[in-house]
């Protein structure tokens, strides 16, 4: 008789599925069958992934990579498994997430760095992984395994790119079907290592060997569970465990900085400085992780994926359309890792150090934009090669001609910030320069520069102290002071908003307001980049806008300015809406938000009093707002990456 308590039905259904999957394990154990794992598409067991063509990549130097690849594949098509040779430099690495089986032979050459065909591969998973806005779960579709060459004489290099393949793309979700297998050309045992690992490889493909093989997140086939055995898996030498980077909140480095009106800084030749250097160890190795290229003690460098896109012809930023900036000559730094402010939606998460004022070891600016123009140019050359990347576009990009001073941090507070803006001014490259509106005094101090953006994170001092969560105890005051002095710069200046959803886009009026305190030429309005929860942040996607958000929330500040300030243009991909001022940049009917770079350069190498309407050029009509473009340059290839969520923003 069926039972009729819940309790009890709840018990005989869980008897009953115990018994089955029983009976099914017994069953599949006996045929010799591998049992299914869980795919997106409804069939992931891996005799099912085999009849789909798999990709075998061979990362390879001095051809023996290659050589063992074509080895295997050999063997793998005379046992009916149809997979693709790949040589890594022709592929398009996104293109990783459509794949469900993935077998790679990787050698490591100088340093433990890949040979130069595997380089946009493993920079690509490296990045990614290490992208919160990324996620876990981007080749969860995917199962793989990896076989590294290597030379045992090299010590803690020695296979180096296959253990870290192997790590990054269990961080991005892959699952990994066979224990990595590694050869040591010293010992001369490649061939036949290489051999058992491919037998045991077949085998598992065919779904006739059992032995321990990880299928999905960790839940095996009559083994262990990753988190209770390494399962054969060896680690990387630097410990990395590939999986959520680990992140340091060092507001004590910074420590208890002076106030406002306190004058206990260090002075050497006028100039505050310090002893101690601001990025520490611990520091340097939590943003390296991050893919930062650090600078000295307190400066750093990164390439933009923008820059990147647009090397391969795949669009600008929104700076590109906005102000005709090329993406892809664009370089992106900071002078100060520091920061007075720990925002909610920080990016990197905390993990660059906080103070209020400068009390560190100082650099001097003329090394830090020459180290940075040289790391920069280190990370254009590493795109050679890579699908859609012109030589033409390459030899432009080893060549800067634009500086965003907007990275990471605070870079106003480097003490001699005016002598590196000079310094990159008289390499004719322009300056982008941001601030987190906490040092009034330094504005005012500040040297022109091409376009100076003050943030504007929110409108009212409840909300600001809520989203930037300021050090400075007087942080409204030295808001509003910072929009004041703002007025009173000559050259372009913009005040950018970025919008939370649920946490500041309710007080149009409020901004409004601040308006008429800095008057900015420009007004940039964009939607919050998530990059995924923390011990520091708990945003969540409900509090990324749409689009439609942005342009509802941007078209409503523009009617409360009465005409002074319109919609001028957006980018679509980027969330982002740009207000102009009405008379200074819209000239009969047409928009000028564009800048014309060379006629900057020489009026700031005249030494002449100079103004933003001297060096303003005319918008395309492909970026002005409303456009069917979206801000999308058509001279560019639109690539659309496949996705599985809701993309109409």
């Amino acid at each position: 008789m069926y039972p009729s308590s819940l309790s009890a039905r709840i018990t005989l259904l869980a008897l009953l599925s115990a018994s089955t999957f029983y009976f099914l394990y017994k069953s599949r154990r006996r045929k010799n069958l591998p049992l299914v794992s869980f795919n997106p598409n409804g069939d992931g067991s891996l005799d099912a992934l085999s009849r789909r063509r798999g990709k075998l990549f061979f990362i390879s130097q001095a051809g023996t990579s290659r050589a063992l690849a074509g080895r295997l594949f050999s063997r793998l098509a005379s046992n009916g498994l149809p997979f693709d040779l790949v040589d890594p430099q022709s592929y398009e690495p996104e293109d990783l997430s459509k794949e469900s089986l993935v077998l790679m032979v990787a050698s490591t050459w100088e340093d433990g760095k890949p040979p130069e065909n595997g380089g946009f591969l493993a920079n690509w998973l490296g990045e990614s992984a290490a992208d919160f806005r990324v996620g876990s779960l981007l080749l969860s579709r995917c199962k793989f395994a990896v076989f590294g060459i290597g030379s045992g004489a090299y010590g803690s290099h020695f296979n180096a790119v296959a253990k870290d393949l192997s790590v990054k793309m269990r961080a991005l979700g892959a699952g990994e079907i066979l224990p990595l297998s590694l050869g040591d050309v010293d010992k001369g045992d490649v061939d036949g290592v290489f051999d058992i690992w491919s037998e045991k490889l077949i085998a598992v493909l065919k779904g006739v060997e059992d032995s321990g093989v990880i299928l999905e997140n960790g839940v095996g086939i009559g083994g262990e569970s990753e988190n209770e055995s390494d399962g054969g898996f060896e680690s990387d030498e630097d410990g990395e465990s590939g999986g959520e980077t680990v992140v340091v909140d060092l507001e004590d480095i910074a420590g208890k900085g002076p106030s406002r009106n306190s004058g206990a800084v260090a002075q050497i030749n006028g100039k505050a400085n310090g002893t101690r250097e601001m990025v520490t160890s611990v520091i340097r190795t939590s943003l390296e992780k991050q893919g930062y290229k650090i600078i000295g003690s307190h400066s750093g460098v990164k390439i933009c994926r923008w820059t990147k896109s647009q090397l391969r012809g795949r669009g600008g930023c929104y700076k590109h359309s906005f102000y005709g900036i090329e993406s892809h000559r664009c370089m992106e730094a900071t002078p100060s890792l520091a920061c007075a402010n720990k925002c909610v939606f920080c990016w990197r998460h905390h993990t660059n150090p906080v103070g209020k004022s400068w009390q560190w070891k100082m650099d001097d600016p003329l090394q830090i934009v020459d180290t940075a123009i040289e790391l920069h140019t280190k990370m254009i050359k590493q795109m050679k090669g890579v699908p859609g990347v012109t030589q033409e576009r390459l030899s432009e990009g080893l060549s800067p001609r634009h500086c965003a001073l907007s990275l990471v941090g605070e870079p106003i507070m480097y003490p001699e910030i005016n002598a590196l803006v000079d310094e990159l001014h008289r390499r004719h490259i322009s300056t982008f320069l941001v601030t987190n509106a906490q040092f009034p005094e330094k504005i005012k101090m500040l040297k022109p520069v091409t376009q100076l953006y003050v943030s504007v994170d929110a409108s009212t001092k409840e909300s600001l102290k809520a989203i930037d969560r300021p050090l400075f105890g007087d942080f409204w005051e030295r808001f509003i002071d910072s929009l004041r002095e703002l007025k009173d710069k000559q050259q372009r200046t913009v005040y950018r908003l970025t919008l939370v959803k649920g946490w500041n886009t309710e007080d149009i009026d409020a901004y409004s307001n601040l308006f008429s305190i800095g008057k900015p030429d420009f007004v940039e309005i964009k939607g919050v980049t998530y990059c995924g929860s923390s011990a520091t942040s708990k945003l969540t996607m409900e509090n990324v806008p749409w689009h439609s958000d942005v342009k509802a929330f941007s078209e409503a500040l523009a009617l409360r300015s009465k005409g002074e300030y319109e919609v001028a243009c957006e980018h679509v991909h980027s969330c982002c809406v740009l207000l102009a001022k009405t008379d200074k940049f819209k000239v009969r009917g047409q928009w000028f938000t564009w800048i014309d770079y060379e006629k900057f350069q020489e009026l700031v190498a005249s030494g002449n009093p100079f103004d933003s309407g001297d060096y303003m050029a005319a918008t395309p009509s492909w970026a002005v707002y409303g456009a069917d473009e979206g801000g999308f340059d058509p001279d560019q290839l639109r690539y659309r990456k496949e996705r599985h969520h809701k993309t109409n923003r």
